[in-house]
């Protein structure tokens, strides 16, 4: 898939730490959620499907990925 990124307007979590390992999504983009690590922002992106990026995010929610 060849999605065009230039204008992307990426934002980072608010629970992102200053020197954390963090992630940019580009929320706005039909059909794919663009993810690229916050400290290589000129780095590559990978494009999750839209549905697949909601359901880790309210699996994250959920807890499904605590340490125990």
């Amino acid at each position: 898939m060849d999605v065009d990124l230039t204008d992307a307007s990426w934002r980072k979590s608010t629970y992102s730490t200053d020197g954390g390992q963090c992630i940019e999504v580009a929320p706005g983009f039909t059909g794919v959620m663009p993810v690229r690590d916050s400290k290589d922002p000129s780095g590559p992106a990978l494009l999750f499907p839209a549905d697949a990026w909601q359901s880790f995010v309210t699996a994250v929610r959920a807890g499904e990925f605590d340490a125990r």
